[in-house]
């Protein structure tokens, strides 16, 4: 292959339509992987409690709009379809489950990406496997001792299953509050407790608020070092629902606990609380590590990005990574991979590995 793409979510497919549209044709010059059982990327795996209704900042796909959906109907349905008819409509013959385990140096000048239905030769690669499959386990002493239950956001149920149940909800960012606010609905009592003080947006986020934040998180990138999410540094948006919250004291923040017990958390002041639950809103990772035979990490723990190129490899693209995240992030960082892509391979003539 010219191109592998890892991934079929908003990114991949985008980098899909772009090579399309470079005149690639799929299963001959590209192939897109993903390990995903059906459409949808990450969106398939949300809680039914998130509606397309709750969904902030979907960005349409490039090529085909997504009109006329029932904001009620689950998030997960909703662009899952979605992505569905982009795969038929534009012919992009995603493989899937297909699990990539790794990918290193190969012969003649090709990367060797190996997979569970065999190996790639392939002179250019697009990885778009975001985040959802690396949830972010934080480790506190006693941990192992809680009797109750213990999940993350990744196998959130949603609230029904918590009806009764004493709650605490750690993390302080938008997939934490949806889980509180909906959580307190149906429990004997919920607990919120962040590393740090929530911080609150109010009034419009326009194109210069976003420049702003994606900025921010792409300097991280550039220095090496891994990337914070976009949602992480523009703070919680203070709608209806957050001042509603707020007011029957759900959002009524305690610090990070110090210990876990059998029966709860405990501070190093003395104070306790008991739960049943303890919900890990504590975020995600990006899902790296098949790179690893590559050495593309810097002493600071990330891949330095220069624009979606890795710097330690120009044949290496990384699109909805750190500032490319969002759903817009990952359109444009998909026409940009595919352009320098196209830049390469027409400089440097196709070799034929030695070995497949």
């Amino acid at each position: 292959m010219d191109v592998v793409v890892i991934g079929a979510g908003q990114a991949g497919l985008s980098a899909a339509f772009h090579l399309r549209r470079a005149g690639l044709e799929p299963d001959r010059d590209f192939v897109v992987l993903d390990h995903a059982p059906r459409a949808g990327g990450a969106w398939q795996f949300r809680w039914p409690s998130l509606t397309y209704g709750k969904v902030h900042g979907m960005h349409a796909l490039p090529g085909l709009e997504l009109t006329g959906a029932d904001p009620a109907r689950a998030s997960s349905e909703v662009i899952g379809a979605y992505f569905d008819t982009y795969e038929q409509t534009f012919d992009l013959r995603v493989h899937r489950p297909v699990d990539v385990t790794a990918v290193r140096e190969g012969e003649g000048g090709r990367l060797r990406v190996e997979t569970s239905e065999g190996a790639y030769a392939t002179r250019a690669l697009i990885n778009a496997t975001g985040t959802w499959d690396r949830p972010f386990w934080p480790r506190y002493q006693g941990q192992e001792t809680f009797r109750g239950r213990q999940l993350h956001t990744a196998g959130y149920p949603g609230p029904e299953e918590f009806a009764g149940k004493r709650v605490i909800v750690v993390g302080g960012g938008a997939s934490g509050t949806q889980h509180l606010m909906e959580i307190a609905e149906v429990a004997a009592g919920t607990t919120w407790v962040t590393r740090r003080e929530p911080v609150y947006r109010e009034g419009p986020f326009g194109e210069a608020e976003g420049r702003a934040a994606v900025a921010l998180v792409e300097e991280r990138v550039r220095l090496g070092l891994p990337p914070q999410s976009v949602v992480s540094v523009t703070g919680l948006p203070l709608n209806d629902a957050i001042r509603a919250a707020r007011e029957k004291g759900v959002l009524d923040r305690l610090p990070m606990f110090d210990r876990i017990t059998p029966t709860g958390v405990a501070w190093d002041d003395g104070r306790t609380v008991d739960a049943d639950v303890i919900l890990w809103a504590t975020g995600f990772r990006a899902a790296i590590d098949h790179l690893t035979p590559l050495r593309l990490r810097e002493p600071g723990g990330g891949i330095r990005v220069e624009g979606t190129r890795a710097a330690r490899d120009k044949r290496v693209h990384l699109v909805g990574y750190g500032p490319s995240a969002s759903t817009i992030g990952a359109n444009r960082a998909g026409r940009a991979a595919v352009s320098d892509i196209r830049r390469l391979l027409d400089r440097e003539p196709a070799a034929v590995p030695a070995t497949a």
